[in-house]
């Protein structure tokens, strides 16, 4: 595969040479490049890698029963022949869901060997928590992991120069890439984020790389039912997970239990999609009754959105084409906006925002999304092309005394009570309102972009 950059790595690496550091958990859905970060990681800042994979079933036979420290490095050591050394070697655990038990081994190693550094991925680890197991809270640096963003993607395809400039938010310098950005954005929304569906689009193009996700979605399909969890139905997680992209192509994109199933209810598939949500499958948005802070006081359990984790996989699920998406408005305005929403959530959720949306009582209005930052309440509208806000935003600002945001594809402009933060910056945009400490990270059919940028 290839090594594409992840800003995700930045933080891994400042751990790896970090001299105090628990052991990372690394959270994420299956394919989106956790085992090839951590393989990067260890080749790049270790001398030695120790790694086993537990959907394989001589690394899950070796490691079973494990009880100790001593035992768990003597059993990896016999199984994959790398003695692992304090302060030289990563030890890596992948799909660790697997042996529940070994997680509870997590703060022993982190007791008993500091100096070593360990990481641990897996795909359904949310769902270990929500199990009653003994995850080691407190001993652990837990990190989500999530598909490609924008800014990555453009990175991938050749567009360092402009992604390092949104990393950095120098929203002057970018004017004049409007068409190009807009196309890329055309682009991503049809490729998405999954490492090897962009690799693929880079070297081949657009049908394959639609191959790639149409297996992509045949084999989380699969998964349902060749990993099973305890006390899960895997029929219903498929169910739930088939009818996502149904719920989104719809007026209202608020998801209604009667139409995964005739006759289905909310006490019959919560815990699905509460499963599918751990998985990182999927984005569960919430509505809230006021857009007023604290939000999670507001939040109204019974009504959400779901969304996938991936923008591309949403328009393979709904069989758009690369020319309704990439050369014109149809596949981002069909389906009443959806694929925009599906990008926005996701550049969101991948900056650490948590989402929700408002509307209210009797849903003749509506905001898409709503969200704290910076000491303030956001509420942002997502708009496939240049059309004008909806009503709904105004009158939500003028009744709750709060400035409005609209993402699209106009470029940036203060008005003011509203702010319109172009489409491929919005992830970028709103992450450092999270948290102050936030420091930026350092379609080839395009052609790649000469580096004229005078201040680098």
């Amino acid at each position: 595969m290839a090594e594409f950059r992840r800003d995700i790595y930045t933080r891994l690496s400042a751990w790896a040479e970090a001299t105090e550091h628990k052991p990372i958990v690394l959270c994420g859905a299956r394919q989106v490049g956790k085992t090839h970060v951590l393989k990067v990681l260890g080749r790049d800042k270790f001398e030695s890698f120790s790694y086993v994979n537990l959907f394989d079933g001589g690394a899950k036979a070796a490691l079973t029963g494990v009880d100790s420290v001593h035992m768990l490095l003597d059993s990896m050591e016999a199984f994959n022949g790398v003695r692992v050394r304090p302060g030289k070697t990563l030890l890596c655990i992948d799909e660790i869901q697997e042996i529940p038990d070994l997680l509870t081994l997590l703060k022993a190693l982190h007791e008993e060997m500091p100096d070593l550094h360990v990481a641990v991925a897996g795909s359904y680890l949310g769902m270990a928590q929500h199990e009653d197991l003994s995850f080691p809270v407190g001993s652990v640096t837990s990190i989500d992991m999530y598909p490609m963003t924008f800014v990555e993607f453009l990175e991938a395809v050749g567009d360092g120069v402009i992604a390092e400039r949104i990393r950095n938010q120098r929203i002057e310098t970018l004017g004049g890439f409007a068409e190009r950005l807009e196309r890329r954005v055309r682009q991503y929304c049809f490729v998405g984020g999954m490492p090897e569906v962009v690799e693929t689009f880079v070297e081949d193009g657009y049908q394959h790389a639609r191959a790639v996700q149409k297996e992509l979605l045949s084999n989380y399909d699969m998964d349902f039912s060749k990993h099973p969890r305890t006390g899960v139905d895997s029929e219903k997680m498929r169910l739930v997970f088939s009818s996502i992209p149904s719920h989104l192509a719809r007026e209202n994109h608020k998801f209604i239990f009667g139409h995964i199933a005739r006759g289905a209810r909310a006490a019959q598939y919560e815990s699905a999609i509460q499963q599918i949500v751990d998985s990182g499958l999927a984005l569960r948005v919430y509505r809230v009754e006021k857009p007023v802070a604290p939000l999670p006081s507001y939040r109204d359990d019974s009504a959400f959105k779901l969304y996938l984790h991936d923008v591309g996989l949403l328009a393979a699920a709904l069989d758009l084409t690369p020319a309704s998406v990439v050369l014109g408005d149809g596949g981002l305005t069909e389906f009443r906006g959806a694929l925009t929403e599906q990008y926005v959530c996701q550049q969101l959720v991948a900056a650490g925002i948590t989402p929700m949306y408002w509307s209210n009582a009797n849903s003749t209005g509506e905001v898409d999304f709503v969200f704290a930052g910076n000491g303030a309440i956001i509420p942002l509208e997502a708009k496939a092309g240049t059309e004008r806000h909806k009503r709904s935003l105004k009158w939500l600002c003028d009744k709750y005394g709060i400035c409005g945001y609209r993402t699209s594809m106009r470029n940036y402009k203060e008005q003011d009570w509203l702010t319109n933060v172009p489409l491929w910056i919005v992830g970028s945009y709103f992450r450092p309102w999270l948290a102050s400490d936030y420091e930026p990270d350092g379609g080839a059919d395009l052609g790649p972009l000469p580096n004229t940028d005078d201040e680098g």
